[in-house]
């Protein structure tokens, strides 16, 4: 991903790559459920995974080592949240690759396949309002109060 001189506006627009993804994944989630498991439906899903494991845990470690750090100089109550959540998302990415993996496993299984579309959509829903969080509330709020020196302590860690 583009590095940016406003850390703020890199760390968004990879939510908006991420939120593509979810997007994406839902569909998949969506349409596995209607018509059962196929190929086009696996490497959706397996994209997905991919990208979460290559993009969004990256970026989840450049949040918690360049950004929270300097955001906790001053509060730790959003930090401690958002890095609640980065634990959430783990556990959730976790659970999706086994459930995957049973459904490849099981590809005539209405249960697996059920099951993997219950957690992709519980899954979605909890990133789509972590992203929600950090954009409108948290990247704002704390956006007004960090000095330029410390804006560029933030990107300089995030490289």
């Amino acid at each position: 991903m583009k590095q940016s001189a406003d850390p703020f506006a890199q760390l968004m627009q990879e939510h908006t790559s991420t939120l593509l993804q979810l997007k994406q994944l839902h569909k998949a989630a969506r349409e596995l459920r209607q018509d059962g498991y196929t190929s086009r439906h696996a490497r959706r899903f397996h994209s997905a995974l991919r990208f979460i494991e290559e993009e969004v845990r990256v970026h989840n470690r450049r949040e918690e080592h360049a950004l929270f750090p300097v955001l906790e100089r001053y509060v730790e109550g959003p930090t401690r949240l958002m890095r609640a959540d980065h634990k959430k998302l783990n556990r959730w990415y976790l659970a999706l690759c086994k459930s995957m993996k049973e459904v490849e496993r099981h590809p005539d299984s209405f249960s697996a396949i059920h099951h993997l579309s219950d957690i992709t959509q519980n899954g979605v829903q909890l990133f789509v309002n972590h992203i929600h969080k950090e954009n409108y509330i948290l990247f704002p709020l704390v956006r007004k109060f960090l000095s330029k020196d410390e804006l560029r302590e933030i990107g300089r860690k995030m490289r």
